[in-house]
């Protein structure tokens, strides 16, 4: 591998006062299929189009230009900035985008269809990885995944091409719909709606009176008519020929829907804003449509035009002998052949440990293998695991997971730093020895077939452990092999074979075979119909959180009258799943039969059954279906959770896999975001080749996506390298101590007006909605903010509405996901409070991590912190946090009459589900930077860097003391400036307590994401224990007034030390104003 650039401002790198002035021509060596070489000036900003007819021109100067033939046979391969050859088959794209790392191009022959190269060039620059690493993998199973989702796809595409462009419309822009709150004010039905309607492409605009019950074709029908009696036009036959659109972004109002159900429509007569829609002409949208029917076309049909030759038919072949599992009743056993880079101390003596999992459940007593001595290379005397287990036993969903530690005497703490086994992970103590954890690695014990693995096998392992381990195993880890061989440990071991056939784990219905044998030969019916007392301690055992573990008698109760739960207790499915005893095949084939009459689950409660503590393939199969009952909206919801279960998924091809492709492929909006969720994540050795599969699998059955995403990854690329600019530059000048910072911002601004920049930063969706389109940047009201990782504050026009703009904020460095997985948390808060008819107005702004520690956040227009209002209206930062009345006179300042007093309560509704949300969540870290208010009044907090209770402690001592914040300030607007404890704040106080057990209700559905969450990566969601606060934080187990008691304990509690955060938030106005 060539040496890493250590200079970013390169040839490639753009004008700006950092950079210099980069040459518009570059030298470039052409190597060429005849053996010439050709060296010329070609311009950096050409795309390889222009290059490759420059070049042509040339070669025809050059001995052998005949024998190169046809130009479009040809293209360029160059070796890119991670030192890896590749293809530049879209030759729209420009030299100093793709930045070859010298400046040589070799032109190569297209062995294949032009339009499948382009298509796989284009999947593997959008997904992060090229294909060809695909291609090159020696894996079965990935072949299959890859062929059969190429042909789904293909067949996805031929459907898609049979759309009419109404159906295209809804699949790719429909609008967001909200839940009915029945005592807010907008469902009255027959309240009239002023709208102001638009026509594209016109400066006019009229306004139109319609009932709040009007649908979108009923109003459009007033509104054209409306338009053409204005406009003097003859009344034509309009009908069919517009369709309405939210006019600031690309939503279109589809279906039978009252105005006052679309999301939109309820923002703005919550706001008492007029809408604003705009009629779009039908032939712009069939256009639009057209030119996505026509990339897809450009592709499938060059496809099918050239099939391949038929193979010739093959011999039948007489099918192979294959044992089942069940006919093995030997015990379980493998071989350990030896281990390799072992990293312990010579003095260390090694052992393995190997245990079979079913989940969580260990199935039996693991097996230890005795010590060994050595350097990196070990091997053991007793090299034959035994598990006590039989085969025929093992479920289908088995997991072998191994541990390679060294056992130490146990020494006194050494005064010595150095020390090659530092206490960082979990340690065993046993008869004076010391265990420390070297090395893990799972594996599956059946293949993707089913088939029981045979043979000797190499497992590469992982050296980095999570806080929670099984005696020193991690189950819940991944069944991926560390690809990073060179340096790993390895594991060799040998999987004896029982039988001269292939073993296979029998198929579904010889599971249901095995069941109705079991039940034929029972003398008595299907077990249940418990007495009274049962039945009370049934009811108690499954209405527990999900969190509360289940004793050995409790277990048994749940087998025992399954049937019971079955039809009392449906919801109760994850709990029976865990009473199952997995290592009895014929426990679990009567469980499969049971789980076939079993009522379908509501999506909310499936979700659980998709946490790793059930992995059985056929409930996991029960799950997704249960999830195809929700809608677009609910699955947005939770598709942070869904992607990071398919963790848990051992083999490429499951059930989950398919319903999230199938319905990302069916709407655009869903298909965007499960784009960015795996490509944020590309980078993760664990997860790299199966997000890489689903990634592919999804553009190749999206075909007119893929320029879109491709827009908005360069976009990004180009944001980073900004970024990096101003990070350098500023490094450069604090080492200086010069003055020449001040200099950052222009070079900032000067960088993006390049044409390099300008054009890849303008025209695109914006990654965080992606029905707003963003046109060019607002280039004077850009800037980097101050704090370490210097994030870019850029400001976009909206290209769909004029005079309308929209704030990003771009962060390099940071890891957004545990910010986004709050949001989400709190976007799930606020639908559960309008459900129960309660509105809060949260504000759950955009968040979008879109890279290895990178990603994006929306800035919430018209609003600003607690600290700059308090600063504001103080000139001595120390006074500053103390003046209750700043906040309500920033209010009084930005409203007037009855628009203030719909701030107030605006924000004191706000302010009651802030209270409870951070409660609930234990967000940390809350200073006046942290809570931001907008000019309307809604309070809304931001930066969720510490959640779970994890506060932030100095000196030992930790700095906040309530439990959440409710200082004299915010009471002091409640109150609308009143003093005592008035009447308003009387129903503040009753908005958090009617929260607060809307959330207690829904209390499970909290520790499910969570828990689907664990594997994750987040630096403060690692184990169950993480989890824990938010059942305590609930009270759950506990009767809801004795949780409401508890609720006021904290509500007084807050109250009473409010000046506490009163002195936080001077030391941080002073801190602040000290670096200012």
């Amino acid at each position: 591998m060539p040496p890493a650039m250590t200079d970013l401002l390169d040839i490639w790198a753009d004008h700006s006062p950092l950079a210099g002035h980069a040459p518009d021509q570059i030298t470039v060596d052409f190597l060429l299929p005849t053996g010439i070489y050709i060296q010329m000036d070609v311009p950096r900003e050409a795309t390889f189009q222009h290059i490759k007819l420059l070049l042509w021109k040339q070669a025809q100067t050059f001995p052998l230009f005949p024998a190169l033939g046809e130009m479009e046979s040809h293209m360029f391969e160059c070796v890119n900035q991670t030192a890896v050859h590749e293809e530049l088959e879209d030759e729209t794209r420009r030299l100093c985008d793709v930045r070859p790392f010298l400046p040589v191009l070799k032109l190569v022959t297209r062995n294949c269809s032009q339009a499948e190269r382009l298509l796989d060039s284009k999947i593997g620059i959008l997904i992060g990885k090229g294909l060809h690493e695909l291609d090159g993998m020696n894996d079965q199973e990935v072949k299959d995944f890859r062929s059969k989702m190429s042909r789904i796809s293909e067949e996805r595409m031929q459907r898609l091409q049979m759309m009419t462009w109404t159906e295209w419309l809804r699949a790719c822009f429909s609008p967001q719909l909200e839940p009915r709150i029945i005592n807010d004010g907008l469902n009255d039905r027959s309240a009239h709606l002023k709208v102001i309607i638009h026509v594209d492409q016109s400066q006019d605009s009229a306004s139109v009176k319609v009932p709040a019950s009007c649908n979108a074709a009923e109003l459009m029908e007033l509104a054209v008519r409306k338009w053409l009696t204005t406009h003097g036009h003859e009344e034509e036959a309009w009908r069919g020929q517009y369709v309405l659109r939210v006019s600031h972004c690309m939503e279109f109002l589809c279906g039978d829907h009252a105005l006052c159900e679309y999301k939109y429509i309820r923002t703005c007569m919550q706001a008492k804003e007029s809408p604003h829609l705009t009629l779009v002409s039908s032939s712009t949208v069939k256009a639009m449509f057209e030119k996505e029917i026509c990339a897809i076309g450009a592709v499938i049909n060059r496809k099918s035009s050239n099939p391949p030759l038929p193979l010739p038919p093959k011999r039948r072949i007489p099918m192979q002998a294959q044992t089942c599992v069940w006919d093995v009743p030997s015990p379980f056993k493998i071989v350990l052949l030896k281990g390799s880079k072992v990293n312990a101390e010579e003095t260390a003596k090694v052992q393995v440990r190997a245990g079979l999992f079913h989940g969580t459940e260990l199935l039996c007593k693991p097996a230890v293998s005795s010590e060994s001595n050595g350097r990196s290379e070990h091997t053991w005397k007793e090299s034959t695991l035994e598990f006590e287990i039989s085969v025929c036993d093992l479920p289908r969903m088995t997991r072998l997971c191994f541990a390679i530690y060294a056992v130490m005497d146990k020494v006194k703490k050494q005064k010595s730093t150095k020390n090659a086994h530092p206490n960082k992970y979990q340690t065993i103590r046993k008869a004076g020895k010391v265990h420390y954890p070297i090395a893990w690695v799972n594996t599956m014990v059946f293949d993707y077939k089913g088939q029981l693995k045979m043979g000797d096998i190499v497992l590469h392992c992982w050296s980095s452990f999570p806080d929670e381990l099984e005696e020193m195993l991690n189950p819940i880890g991944t069944i991926q092999t560390n690809p990073y061989t060179e340096n790993a440990t390895a594991l060799h071991i040998n999987f004896l074979e029982y039988s001269p056939y292939p073993i296979i784990f029998p198929p579904f219905d010889k599971i249901l075979e095995k069941a109705a044998e079991i039940a034929g030969a029972s003398d008595c019916a299907p077990m249940g119909r418990g007495g009274k007392k049962f039945h009370i301690e049934l009811k108690e055992i499954m209405e527990r959180d999900p969190l509360s573990q289940l004793c050995e008698n409790e277990k048994d109760l749940i087998w025992t009258l399954r049937y019971d739960c079955r039809e009392n207790f449906p919801q109760s499915l994850p709990k029976l799943l865990l009473s199952v005893k997995w290592s009895k095949h014929e426990d679990m084939a009567q469980l499969q039969a049971l789980l076939q009459i079993w009522p379908r689950l509501c999506p909310r409660d499936a979700l659980e059954l998709l946490d790793f503590n059930y992995p059985d393939q056929y409930v996991r199969e029960y799950a997704v279906r249960c999830l195809y009952d929700m809608s677009n909206e609910e699955l947005s919801q939770y598709l942070l959770q869904l992607v990071q279960v398919l963790r848990y998924e051992p083999y490429y091809d499951c059930a989950l896999t398919h319903f999230l492709l199938e319905r990302a492929q069916g709407n655009r909006k869903i298909g965007h975001f499960l784009f960015w969720h795996l490509r944020s994540e590309i980078h993760m050795p664990a997860v790299s080749v199966q997000f890489a599969l689903m990634l592919e699998a999804y553009c190749r059955g999206s075909i007119p996506h893929i320029e879109v995403l491709k827009k908005q990854v360069e976009a990004l690329s180009k944001l980073k390298s900004v970024n990096e600019l101003i990070k350098l530059g500023t490094m450069k000048n604090a080492r200086g101590k010069t003055k020449e910072a001040m200099l950052t911002k222009e070079a900032m601004m000067t960088c993006l007006r390049q044409s390099g920049y300008s054009e890849t930063l303008s025209d695109l969706h914006s990654p965080l909605n992606p029905n707003v389109l963003l046109s060019g940047m607002n280039v004077e009201k850009c800037r980097y903010m101050d704090s370490k990782m210097k994030p870019l504050w850029i400001v976009y026009n909206n290209k769909l509405l004029a005079g309308d703009t929209l704030g990003i904020i771009f962060k390099n460095g940071d890891d957004l996901r545990q910010d986004m997985l709050t949001l989400q948390i709190l976007r799930l808060m606020d639908l559960l409070w309008k459900e129960a008819n309660l509105d809060l107005r949260i504000v759950p702004y955009g968040c979008l991590a879109t890279g290895d520690r990178a990603g994006l956040i929306e800035v919430v227009s018209s609003a600003d912190t607690i600290a700059n209002i308090q600063l504001t209206s103080s000139n001595v930062a120390a006074t500053a946090a103390f003046n209750k009345d700043a906040l309500l006179n920033w209010l009084k300042e930005r409203n007037s009459g009855d628009a203030l007093d719909r701030a107030i309560e605006e924000f004191t509704l706000s302010c009651a589900g802030y209270c409870v949300a951070t409660y609930v969540l234990g967000i940390g870290d809350r200073h006046s930077d942290n809570i931001m208010v907008r000019s309307t009044g809604q309070l809304f907090h931001i930066d969720f860097g510490h959640i779970l209770g994890n506060f932030k402690s100095k000196f030992g001592i930790k700095r906040e003391r309530v439990p959440f914040i409710l200082t004299h300030d915010f009471i002091h607007v409640i109150q609308q400036g009143k003093t005592g404890y008035t009447e308003k704040f009387g129903s503040f106080r009753q908005y958090c307590e009617e929260a607060y057990l809307i959330l207690r209700k829904n209390g499970n559905l909290f520790i499910t994401l969570f828990a689907l969450m664990l594997t994750a990566g987040l630096p403060e969601l690692t184990s169950v224990k993480d989890i824990q606060y938010l059942k305590d934080s609930l009270a759950l187990g506990k009767t809801d007034e004795e949780a409401l008691k508890q609720f006021r304990q904290k509500f007084d509690e807050a109250l009473r030390e409010s000046w506490t955060t009163k002195v936080n938030w001077m030391a941080h106005n002073v801190a602040k104003d000290n670096r200012s």
